[in-house]
């Protein structure tokens, strides 16, 4: 036998749903051998798209090293390998820690993108996160519970300075705390949307504010797959059919913009 050609696909599984996958994912998902996969956070019904005899690995007992060990084992056998993480690569997926792995292996691989799970989360509430003269930026970060330590500069407080909206992951468990710490830059009245997994059978949707928001969400147990998201581009989602306060129109597709 040769030497090992195939490349590692890592690979976005997007939020959930069996039909939110890239064509890409699922094209690779039907030649793949060996498929690893986040239990924890995916819809069984995404399998569904793995052929018959492929072997399935579900990663979330397993560690970084284990599941490495897998997929080294599995590359070596000159087999395709389809490593499935959560919503897309480019955020907390431990992509970093991998790649850096597969490179000291000399082992090829390469990135296939996914819907991210705060972009099914805003579709489902049918709300633009950047609305003009509310606001023009998302910040996407995370809080700090038994995970790795956040930077000194990246305070939950500095970001909420700026205005932009806010999309906080890993957070469930501790949005009353992330609430208060909000409540002095956004007010009480600030709209704010939870949605617990996105796009799948047990989908739930918290509409609230900063100072109401923690209640429906512990009473509902939520404890993970759930994205917090914060800001006054909500406001038509917290309460359907209702202007965003201060909302301009676009320049872009103004009809008084120049064309020349």
């Amino acid at each position: 036998m040769g030497a090992a050609v195939n490349p590692v696909h890592v690979v976005g599984a997007g939020p959930g749903a069996a039909d939110l996958l890239t064509l890409r994912a699922v094209e690779l998902l039907r030649r793949a051998d060996v498929v690893l996969y986040p239990g924890t956070y995916l819809d069984a019904a995404v399998l569904g798209h793995c052929r018959d005899g492929a072997r399935l690995v579900d990663t979330a007992g397993l560690d970084i090293d284990a599941i490495l060990g897998e997929v080294l084992a599995a590359h070596g056998r000159d087999e395709r390998v389809v490593r499935l993480v959560s919503g897309d690569p480019s955020l907390y997926s431990a992509l970093h820690e991998q790649s850096r792995r597969l490179d000291a292996a000399g082992v090829p691989w390469e990135v296939v993108p996914g819907v991210p799970a705060y972009a099914a989360a805003a579709a489902r509430v049918g709300r633009e996160l950047t609305v003009p003269l509310v606001a023009q930026s998302v910040v996407l970060t995370r809080t700090q519970a038994r995970s790795t330590a956040m930077p000194d500069t990246e305070r939950l407080e500095s970001f909420a300075a700026t205005g932009a909206t806010l999309v906080l992951h890993l957070a469930i468990t501790r949005v009353r705390d992330l609430m208060e710490r909000l409540l002095p830059t956004h007010g009480p009245d600030c709209p704010v949307v939870v949605v617990h997994r996105a796009s799948q059978p047990e989908e739930q949707v918290l509409r609230g504010t900063v100072a109401t928001i923690a209640d429906p969400v512990e009473e509902a147990g939520l404890r993970q797959a759930a994205v917090v998201l914060v800001g006054w581009a909500l406001a038509g989602a917290v309460d359907p059919g209702a202007c965003v306060p201060g909302a301009g129109e676009s320049w872009l597709y103004s009809a008084d913009r120049p064309r020349t």
